[in-house]
């Protein structure tokens, strides 16, 4: 189901189809053989665009038939297809290490992908997420397609007026000029379907995307069989009201699944990046109702074991939620005619009071709700959903809600210089990241001369992008482009500060005290250089506020030219950045930072880290690898923690960072000095947070903590007609209906010769032993568990029917006050918490 695309004026010439091939796979995004070829066609367009099917749509005939006949550009272009050709055929890491896996196929589901600037949808942090981990599962051969939607006019671009205030444009994304291919049926016609939506059809067209060795499927509605308003859900990346951000996750999951169904795959594992795809779980269950013609329990039940929910929100303000009357309006026709249940039933999948009418849908819940595995995106992140979670799983302890976490990583071949890629290869080989061998040893045998040098390079190239970037961005305002000519040193300490503008980020914590800010920029002997960018949302206010600060400042007469605001914060602009900053700052409030991924591209080109101890970073950080502001504590809007932060960043300046980069050895020629204590604390931060801070981790670790298991779970719960399956529907129903007439009779303890013994009377309610468990609980103390299961055999009481009495005895390493007798369903039985969640705890 694949289209040529093929443009009719040059599609004749020999080799212009391996060029287009070529164009339109993104793999040239992160594998650069390809680049010469670009640029030969156009140089000028490719250093603007980095887009080659642009190139291919706008040169000529003659020169493309002029390159193709030059044989260094033929040998080029046939050797790059061969190595890509080779490559993509060849067993990678997954199939390897799992020849026998259960997994063939993970639909990840994404309501943003940033794979490349030729494809601009994406808004930030969850698209870099969802892009890098699709190009590690292409370098690494794990079976991921993504699923996502074709924006018509994607995120907003960001310009300044005179005054520095945000601007918002809307340019069209021309599918034409895009590295995209519409889905066909062999006989030509466009793969397209109808969702049903209040008094009409939608119309959903279908696109593929190369991206390396897997394939990302985007949906639109901008289909001419479509009402403008329809052919509008598809417009904006997080534009528009509720109803439209309904509609949009509509297309995305229940489109989404369908697509995957048009295309004859079926995944074992459906991955929910963020709760915006939720209703891919619904859509999954009807799918599996219609092939298998069973209930829809039965379908929610099996399919569930093969869903993954990846949360990323740290604020329940976060979570998507809609209105009972506008769920009703968009779904009761989809629950009633296509799901065989009563609307209520739906609403109650995503609430966390199923009995309140009043309580609006939450997309997080529906994905808790339908999902097998679920997780955080840090450590501390994981800690923090649990907390947010709690409600739905009540009298659990926290630590016990089945949240866990994978920390995010970054695609290092996206995002690393040619200078840092090419060290890396001398150091570590050209497969360090299609494989999972250690390579910090091989970094630490780096010289600090090798490094200097990667560094110097990689500051002077970001230097001169931002002068022609700067210049460009001056014309634009009215003001003359030479004065960009004048900002920046290629030697001087170049800090990034670039993030999305909002609030909680506290992108001013750097402005709290302007005079000791101005005063490390203008320090003639070690200056400091500052880069900002950054957007606001269009309806945040405030975040737009802290953009004019910014520019406000920038302006004043006492402020060198060594800080400034760049517009419009792309995925251009942030590799220049990352590739060549010394310094990465991050501010965020904690622990509102969910992960955060800027920091860690900076680590393979050598830059370093001050950031506030959230996300990512309160994992990361040492003393060896970088700087961190903070207590690991939570302090809320506090203005005097805020004020103590800013002092300690200031501080963390001024006495280690300016003068441990400027500190030279006194040596015969001091040019050749070197900044030996920096650049051991950069050869460090390379070897050991480079490869634990990369997509290829975090891919492997869902591959073999996550995808494997969910295919597993799944194809046995589906085996035999559904048998599993429908045995965990029977007990969670038996469940529901007994438990409340199970409860605690005696517990009598004993302590002697170093154990704790306990006996204990449990009234079962007309639940069998095999249906649920006896467990002692203690708070979680380090070196021992949280909870002992009474593994023995329970004895009935021939006196007393339904009383069963348990036996165990632990270690007295501990008071036997400190352990809690509870009940719960059985874990051999099904997931519990998760699918349920009732607990007794003894009085």
């Amino acid at each position: 189901m694949r289209d040529p695309k093929s443009v009719t004026v040059w599609s004749k010439i020999d080799g212009v189809d391996e060029l287009a091939e070529l164009a339109l796979n993104l793999h040239w995004s992160w594998n650069h053989a390809s680049d010469e070829l670009w640029k030969r066609l156009d140089q000028e367009t490719w250093e603007s665009t980095q887009n080659p099917w642009v190139i291919l749509q706008t040169v000529s005939k003659e020169k493309i038939e002029a390159a193709l006949a030059l044989p260094e550009f033929r040998k080029l272009l046939d050797e790059v297809i061969g190595k890509n050709v080779r490559s993509y055929a060849s067993d990678a890491w997954f199939q390897k290490k799992y020849p026998d896996s259960p997994l063939s196929i993970v639909a990840y589901f994404s309501m943003e992908f940033m794979l490349s600037e030729a494809l601009p949808i994406y808004s930030g942090g969850l698209g870099n997420v969802a892009g890098d981990q699709m190009k590690a599962a292409s370098d690494l051969g794990i079976p991921v397609v993504g699923v996502g939607l074709l924006y018509g006019q994607g995120y907003f671009r960001q310009d300044f007026d005179l005054e520095g205030n945000q601007q918002v444009l809307y340019p069209v994304n021309d599918p034409g000029q895009l590295p995209i291919r519409p889905l066909r049926h062999p006989n030509g016609e466009w793969l397209r379907f109808s969702i049903q939506m209040p008094g009409s059809r939608v119309w959903v067209r279908c696109w593929e995307v190369s991206v390396g060795r897997t394939k990302l499927y985007l949906l639109d509605t901008n289909d001419f069989a479509n009402s403008a308003a329809h052919r509008g859900i598809t417009s904006q990346l997080y534009g528009g009201d509720a109803e439209m951000r309904l509609k949009q996750e509509i297309v995305l999951g229940i489109g989404g699944w369908r697509l995957l169904e048009a295309l004859g795959l079926h995944p074992e594992v459906c991955h929910l990046n963020e709760g915006h795809a939720a209703f891919a779980v619904l859509e999954r269950a009807r799918s599996y109702m219609e092939s298998n013609k069973v209930c829809c329990d039965v379908a929610l039940t099996v399919t569930r074991a093969g869903n993954v929910f990846t949360t990323h929100t740290a604020v329940t303000a976060g979570f998507d939620r809609f209105s009972p009357d506008l769920m009703r309006n968009y779904l009761t026709h989809y629950a009633l005619d296509e799901l065989a249940i009563p609307i209520e039933a739906l609403l109650a999948m995503g609430r966390e009071n199923a009995a309140d009418p009043s309580e609006p849908f939450n997309m997080a819940y529906l994905a808790v709700h339908g999902s097998g595995r679920i997780n955080g995106v840090s450590r501390l992140h994981g800690q923090v959903s649990r907390q947010i979670f709690q409600p739905l799983f009540p009298r659990w302890p926290e630590e016990e809600v089945p949240i866990g976490s994978v920390t995010n990583g970054i695609h290092v071949p996206t995002w690393d210089s040619a200078g840092a890629d090419a060290l890396w290869t001398t150091a570590c080989g050209q497969k360090r990241w299609h494989e999972d061998r250690p390579v910090e040893d091989d970094i630490r045998q780096l010289t600090d001369e090798e490094i200097w040098q990667m560094r110097g390079a990689g500051r002077k190239a970001l230097i001169d992008f931002i002068r022609k970037r700067y210049g460009a961005q001056l014309a634009s305002e009215g003001r003359s482009p030479t004065e960009a000519q004048g900002v920046f040193s290629d030697n001087a300490l170049t800090v990034g500060f670039a993030r999305r503008f909002a609030t909680y980020k506290r992108t001013n914590l750097l402005l709290h005290d302007t005079d000791r800010l101005i005063r490390l920029l203008s320090d003639s002997q070690r200056p400091l250089q500052l880069i900002l960018a950054g957007k606001a949302h269009p309806q945040d206010q405030p975040g737009q506020a802290l953009i004019r600060q910014w520019n406000d400042f920038i302006k004043r007469p006492d402020v060198p030219a060594r800080v400034v605001f760049l517009s419009d914060y792309d995925m251009l602009l942030a590799q220049e950045l990352v590739q060549g900053v010394d310094l990465w700052i991050n501010t965020p409030r904690r622990p509102w930072e969910a992960c955060g991924t800027s920091g860690m591209k900076v680590l393979a080109n050598g830059g370093l880290n001050l950031s506030e101890l959230d996300g990512w970073w309160a994992e990361a950080y040492s003393p060896e690898v970088g700087w961190a502001i903070g207590d690991r504590g939570e302090h809320g809007e506090d203005p005097a923690w805020d004020t103590a932060e800013a002092e300690a960043m200031y501080s963390l300046l001024e006495r280690e960072v300016v003068p441990e980069f400027y500190e030279r050895p006194a040596v015969s020629e001091p040019d050749k000095a070197l900044p030996s204590k920096w650049l051991k604390r950069v050869r460090e931060s390379m070897a050991r947070l480079t490869p634990q801070f990369s997509a290829g981790r975090a891919i492997r670790e869902y591959a073999e903590q996550h995808y494997i298991p969910a295919a597993s779970a799944y194809k046995q719960r589906s085996a035999a007609n559904d048998e599993l399956g429908k045995s965990v529907l029977s007990w969670r129903h038996k469940i529901d209906e007994h438990w409340s007439s199970v409860r605690f009779g005696s517990i009598v303890t004993d302590t002697h010769d170093g154990l704790h013994y306990f006996k204990i009377e449990v009234l079962s309610g007309g639940l069998s032993s095999d249906e649920f468990q006896v467990e002692l609980y203690a708070n979680p103390v380090p070196g021992d568990e949280t909870f002992h299961v009474v593994k023995s055999d329970p004895k009935p009481d021939p006196d007393r029917a339904g009383l069963l009495v348990y036996s165990i005895e632990i270690c007295a390493s501990r008071p036997v006050t400190d352990y809690t007798a509870r009940i719960v369903p059985s874990r051999l039985r099904g997931s519990v918490p998760l699918e349920l969640s009732q607990i007794l705890w003894q009085h």
